[in-house]
């Protein structure tokens, strides 16, 4: 959808940015310990993700795997948002909650997207307000864009309506992160 965007106005837009400080990972859960470990088959920490599970590709949800869960942690979520957005707040490309409080492994396609149902999971609502996986989209000229893949593991399970919102996420992280980690991916258009 952003694709379509003349090259101009993403170049005119490049200085404007939501900004990494507004993201959860360091909002809500500043104090809490960065000892889960989140890696991606696809690509590495700071790596460009490849165009297969972008907008320009077949925009399946990444295969991700999280580590490291603490003993005593109620749940955990995965919450992928994009600070460099043209917009007040960084733009969510998913919400995952709920998920069992253990190690996980999740394979290429497991999040509902344009490509397909995936599995069952609880999903929040990204920014276009569809439930499961937004492919990376960023408008040609705007530069490089960072993709926060953040997982939280709570103290007690998140008690969230159906279909949760960014806000409604965050107001549930507030005061219940007991672990925080944080994979990131670059994706850029020309």
């Amino acid at each position: 959808m952003l694709e379509k965007l003349p090259h101009a106005v993403g170049e005119a837009l490049s200085g404007v940015r939501a900004g990494t400080q507004n993201a959860a990972f360091h909002m809500v859960a500043a104090e809490a310990p960065a000892t889960l470990r989140v890696t991606s088959g696809a690509f590495a920490d700071t790596a460009p993700i490849p165009a297969r599970y972008t907008a320009d590709g077949d925009g399946l949800s990444p295969p991700l795997a999280i580590a490291g869960v603490p003993d005593g942690a109620a749940a955990l979520v995965l919450f992928v948002e994009d600070p460099d957005a043209p917009s007040p707040h960084p733009f969510v490309h998913l919400i995952a909650w709920n998920l069992r409080p253990e190690d996980q492994s999740f394979p290429e396609g497991a999040f509902a997207s344009p490509a397909g149902d995936g599995f069952r999971h609880d999903l929040g609502r990204n920014s276009f307000q569809k439930e499961g996986w937004l492919p990376p989209d960023p408008p040609t000229g705007h530069g490089p864009h960072h993709y926060l893949f953040q997982a939280f593991a709570l103290a007690r399970p998140a008690e969230l309506p159906a279909a949760p919102g960014r806000s409604a996420l965050l107001d549930a992280l507030q005061g219940n992160v007991i672990a925080k980690g944080l994979l990131t991916g670059i994706y850029e258009r020309a």
